[in-house]
């Protein structure tokens, strides 16, 4: 049959879940899982490259990519636009691969909304209590104290929006929570429309069947 149709797969989770990590894992497990590379108007900084890190663009042809619905999901942040293009994912998933989105809930909502949105997988990742996302965040030594304040205020409306993903998994065990994915990943990958070639399979078995 036709090779299978790829799989928008978004991740969200407040910082210090293990989301990144998670993400990093899944690419290892599956190598032909691709990381979506948004479009930004903000200018490249030093070793940036375009087309790997971002697609650099001007704010007028970002204006005019979202006005021509090819940007699957887009916002605003400190004066800058940041998006989604539809056409690098769409070529993604017309060859078979999934695509990875590292967004947070709004984003998550309109590309789930999008054109595109019946091939979209959506996962959330709830840390086992606030005292160990808190903890996490500590033990990274990445942050003062002023930054892992504002991310942990940040993080209960990142986990209100819990109920608009498709699946959610409570993150207490890396490696346990690895195999769930990976199991969520094998069998969303099997949905009647990631599988083009169904219908020419069955009127296929339907004309064999009138033969007899």
């Amino acid at each position: 049959m036709t090779q299978r149709r790829g799989l928008l797969i978004i991740l969200s989770s407040p910082s210090g879940a293990g989301k990144s990590t998670l993400a990093r894992r899944l690419r290892d497990w599956d190598r032909d899982i691709v990381f979506s590379v948004s479009a930004t108007t903000r200018p490249a900084r030093p070793g940036e490259t375009d087309g790997k890190d971002y697609h650099f663009v001007s704010e007028a042809d970002f204006k005019q990519m979202v006005a021509a619905g090819d940007m699957l999901e887009h916002a605003h942040v400190f004066g800058n636009f940041y998006g989604s293009p539809r056409g690098p994912v769409q070529e993604a998933i017309d060859a078979g691969r999934d695509v990875l989105f590292d967004i947070d809930w709004q984003g998550a909502q309109q590309i789930s909304n999008s054109v595109l949105g019946q091939h979209t997988l959506s996962i959330f990742l709830l840390p086992p209590s606030i005292a160990e996302l808190r903890r996490r965040l500590e033990s990274r030594g990445q942050d003062d104290a002023a930054t892992i304040a504002k991310r942990m205020q940040k993080s209960w409306d990142e986990i209100s929006h819990w109920g608009g993903y498709d699946f959610v998994l409570v993150n207490d065990d890396l490696d346990a929570t690895e195999e769930k994915l990976k199991s969520i990943l094998t069998a969303t990958r099997l949905r009647r429309s990631q599988q083009p070639g169904l219908t020419d399979h069955v009127r296929k078995l339907q004309a064999e069947f009138e033969e007899t």
